[in-house]
């Protein structure tokens, strides 16, 4: 077993070594500036993701709407994460349409979408970021390295390297999040 342990921890330090550069630190530089300026000019970031994404949505949310490192006031933010609305939404038109119409009904112009699938091909998650687009929002991917439908509809694309299973990209987009939500603070003078 301890072997098994080992192993894990030392391909997650090996995918996350691939992520880790220069060329990254100011991608996710860029994307937070971006969605500070959201945030600043009175815009709110929506988050959306299937299974652990939308834990890591609900996260990001809760972190921006709570309280990170510091007490501050809170940023408007919001993750897609409702049951009984996705429930509903799925049942009545389709689990496709569980994302794209809530952004739908609450996504404005200068808004910014943080659009989570680690395949990138998630059907509701690509829905949901072409409403964006439609709303005149901005979208950010969290995905992973590769061609995929969600990064084709991004402003932002933050990915993880390819993986071959799925907690290793959530893994990264984590991190990701964390270190967003800390410059986003940062850029906002509340550090």
């Amino acid at each position: 077993m301890k072997e098994f342990i080992y192993n894990s921890l030392t391909e997650s330090k090996a995918v996350l070594d691939q992520f880790v550069s220069w060329e990254t630190a100011a991608l996710i530089d860029k994307v937070a500036t971006d969605m500070a300026e959201t945030l600043r000019a009175g815009g709110k970031i929506i988050s959306c993701g299937n299974g652990g994404s939308l834990c890591d949505a609900s996260h990001f949310a809760e972190e921006l709407t709570g309280r990170y490192r510091n007490n501050r006031r809170p940023y408007p933010a919001i993750a897609i994460n409702d049951a009984a609305y996705i429930t509903c939404v799925g049942n009545d038109y389709s689990f496709e349409e569980i994302f794209s119409r809530q952004v739908e009904a609450l996504g404005n112009p200068g808004d910014l979408l943080l659009a989570i699938s680690t395949s990138g091909n998630s059907g509701n998650v690509v829905r949901a970021a072409a409403s964006a687009k439609q709303q005149g929002m901005r979208v950010v991917a969290l995905t992973q390295v590769g061609e995929n439908r969600l990064a084709a509809l991004a402003d932002h694309v933050l990915a993880s390297p390819a993986a071959a299973y799925s907690d290793r990209i959530q893994e990264i987009h984590i991190k990701v999040i964390h270190t967003l939500i800390q410059a986003i603070e940062i850029k906002l003078g509340h550090s």
